[in-house]
């Protein structure tokens, strides 16, 4: 999968979230697991694990429990679920090990990079977490929109630094101007919340770009839904600092 066919990807999903992000709590969750089943798919074959099904299992059934345990969290912290969950991913991730029958090995890796792929999963809760109230609703659709914005400015080919400042400005400006058009958040907000999913798309850009496990359809898949997926944690966290 190319560069270009990635990045319209990803902006073709965040544009989803920001789409279903007005409908309610409901269809977020939904496509919040999708996208924590799509990074399952994929992360193990990307990242070279030895036993990619058992990895994928894990990885999926930890970012599945992850939206489940955050949309029928019923008080604050909301998040507060997510680590039960992702202590259990721990213990499934070693079960994994016990049963491979392939002589385990390279398990070291193998747990490690489990692990990582549970913890990205995991962060596509974040959508869910910060759509539970009406103001956080209102970002997730302006974060979502400057993280199209973002990605989809990081399939014109141009070197990795003016990549990085252009992806970073657009998602920054994105989010500013959203601001200005939808109610119950500021620009300041907006932008911030912009600043920071335009950083993250830039940083996978650049991580990203040299591997060639991307020319496998399902590692791409992964890589293409990664910044819409940790996008999600970080505009949650954007939403308790600026909107509480």
């Amino acid at each position: 999968m190319s560069l270009a066919t990635r990045s319209v990807t990803t902006a073709a999903l965040a544009a989803v979230v920001a789409v279903v992000g007005l409908f309610g709590l409901l269809p977020l969750a939904v496509v919040s697991a999708v996208l924590a089943v799509a990074v399952a798919v994929g992360w193990p074959r990307l990242v070279g694990l030895p036993h990619r099904p058992g990895s994928s299992m894990v990885i999926g059934l930890t970012g599945v429990g992850g939206v489940v345990a955050v949309a029928t969290t019923g008080t604050r912290p909301d998040l507060r679920s997510l680590a039960v969950v992702f202590a259990a991913s721990m213990l499934l991730t070693f079960v994994n090990e016990l049963l491979r029958r392939d002589g385990r090995t390279r398990l070291v890796e193998s747990v490690a990079g489990t692990v990582t792929g549970s913890l990205l999963a995991v962060t596509t809760a974040g959508w869910v977490a910060c759509g539970r109230s009406e103001e956080g609703k209102v970002l997730v659709v302006a974060a979502a929109v400057a993280l199209a914005l973002a990605a989809g400015l990081s399939a014109l080919r141009m070197p990795v630094w003016l990549t990085t400042l252009v992806v970073t400005a657009a998602g920054a400006g994105g989010g500013a101007l959203l601001g200005l058009l939808l109610p119950m958040i500021t620009p300041l907000m907006a932008g911030l919340a912009g600043l920071a999913v335009g950083l993250l798309v830039a940083s996978l850009h650049a991580l990203f770009h040299p591997i060639t496990a991307l020319e496998h359809r399902m590692p791409a898949v992964s890589a293409a839904v990664l910044p819409v997926a940790m996008g999600g944690m970080l505009v949650y966290v954007a939403s308790r600092v600026l909107i509480g």
